[in-house]
This record gives C-alpha cells, sequence and structure tokens, in this order.
C-alpha cells in the first residue's frame, strides 16, 4: 500500500497544480469507498480555494478554511493529474476539478481508500487525533523511542510501525530500517537499549528521505501524480528478497510473519 514516502510524493506532485486554485466541480462516479463519500461534498468544495495541502502520516488533507478534505489512498489508490476530458479508466472513481486542464483524478482498485470531510482543525478529526508523532518532527528521536518502548513485549518491527507510536514506518520501511540498523526485527522493543534506539531514529529518518527522493516504492500499483513509478524498490537491502544473499554478509535473507506482515531481514547482520 502507499506509505509515507509515496504519499508525500503523490502531494508533493500535485500541489502545484491545486494549491491556491477554486475547485469548479466535483464528480463521483464511485461513492463506496472505505466510508461513503459524503452526499454533501460538492457543496461543501465547490467554488472554494485551497488554502493549504499538507500530510499527518497517510493522509493527506486538503484545507479549505472553514473545514478541510482528507484523502487516504488505502492499499492501492493513487491522485493523478489530468485534464478533465482524459478518458475515464476502471477504478477512476473521483475528479475534482479545476479546469479543462487541470482534473485531479482519484483511482482506486480495491477502493479501501476514503474521502473525508472535517469541519474546522482537521487535526482534531478522529482519524488524525490520536496519531503520534512525525519522523521528522524534533520529538522524534531515540530518546523518544526509549522511553516509549518500556515495558513493552511486543517485537520492535511492530512497535515502530505503529501510528501511535510514529506515523508512516510502513512494513517496506520497517524492514529497511532495522537491517540498517542491525536489529533482529523479532527483539522484544522493551529490550532495547537506548544507544540503539538513538541509532535507528536516525536510519528511520534517513531511509524515508531517502525513498522520497526517489519517488517512494512501486511493488504493485503506485505510481505518483505524473503516472509515474517510484524507484526506492532498486535499492531495497531485505524486502522482497527471502533467500537471496544478504548484500553486507552474503548470507540468505530469510522471511518471516510478524502481526500478519512479511519480514525480512538478515539473520547473521541483525540481532
Amino acid at each position: 500500500m502507499p506509505e509515507l514516502p509515496e504519499v508525500e510524493t503523490t502531494r508533493r506532485g500535485i500541489e502545484p497544480y491545486v494549491l491556491g486554485n477554486v475547485v469548479q466541480g466535483l464528480i463521483v462516479r464511485q461513492p463506496s469507498m472505505r466510508w461513503p463519500v459524503p452526499d454533501d461534498l460538492h457543496e461543501k468544495i465547490a467554488n472554494k480555494k485551497i488554502l493549504s495541502l499538507t500530510r499527518r502520516g497517510k493522509y493527506i488533507i486538503f484545507s479549505f478554511g472553514t473545514g478541510a478534505l482528507i484523502v487516504h489512498l488505502g492499499m492501492s489508490g493513487s491522485l493523478r493529474i489530468t485534464q478533465a476530458n482524459a478518458l475515464v479508466k476502471k477504478h477512476d472513481h473521483i475528479d475534482i476539478l479545476f479546469s479543462q486542464e487541470v482534473c485531479l483524478r482519484y483511482h482506486d482498485p480495491r477502493r479501501f481508500g476514503c474521502l473525508v470531510w472535517a469541519e474546522g482543525d482537521p487535526l482534531n478529526h478522529p482519524l488524525l487525533a490520536e496519531l503520534g508523532p512525525e519522523p521528522f518532527d524534533e520529538k522524534f528521536n531515540g530518546d523518544y523511542l526509549y522511553q516509549s518502548a518500556q515495558n513493552k513485549t511486543s517485537a520492535v518491527k511492530s512497535f515502530i510501525m505503529d501510528s501511535h507510536i510514529v506515523v508512516g514506518v510502513g512494513n517496506i520501511y520497517a524492514n529497511e530500517a532495522l537491517f540498517r540498523a542491525g536489529i533482529d526485527p523479532r527483539r522484544s522493543a522493551g529490550r532495547i537499549s537506548l544507544k540503539r534506539y538513538d541509532h535507528l531514529a536516525g536510519l528511520i529518518v534517513e531511509v524515508l528521505i531517502q525513498a522520497i527522493t526517489q519517488g517512494g516504492t512501486t511493488l504493485r500499483d503506485f505510481v505518483n501524480a505524473s503516472g509515474k513509478p517510484g524507484y526506492f524498490q532498486q535499492t531495497l537491502a531485505v524486502y522482497g528478497r527471502d533467500g537471496e544473499p544478504c548484500v553486507i554478509c552474503g548470507s540468505p535473507v530469510i522471511s518471516v510473519r510478524l502481526a500478519q506482515r512479511s519480514t525480512f531481514f538478515c539473520p547473521r547482520c541483525q540481532h
């Protein structure tokens, strides 16, 4: 599914086309998403200017002043800039129109994404209010992770993927950050030292920044606002490499299931 780098890539891609522009119309071809598209969404956003375009975790927030449209891409969703008269493809469910030349088109084969409306401050909406800090916030560091992990017996990989602890560290990037940190993803979160958490926090940020720079990771469905894939998958060290040699020691990468997620690591380099 699109994770933080893919969502941030999308936000940056559409921003030049929508920020400061007025919504001219809305076309909803399929309202049944994870939650139904609001019946009155057209009235709420038509003839309104987008004042800011931000991201919180894996959500993109279109702020209109009196409220905001919160968008999640789900498992397979994408937002693309196209022309209003461009051929509509299967699973092109929603168009937000700005002009004949600028149409923001929401595409989602699995329909696990959502477009919901938030009155007032969107950060107070139930979808966003309980989220942990952004990995790029000053609050996010090794000491924060170490203190948050006290008395926790869950695996460290599940711990750093918990959006109440930190947002946006999805499965791919958790695997890669733990590999760079040399930490076995199965280790109990509460049994990792402050020094190792300092190292891990910096590497989480490093991995995410590199992924954003390379336009995210395309394993199946993700494309950016221009319909192009991301390229971070070309640098993956462990994710999806079950049985292949470790890039450091040559030992076979192994795969296990943790919290129903595929987990990849080098048993020699990570402990």
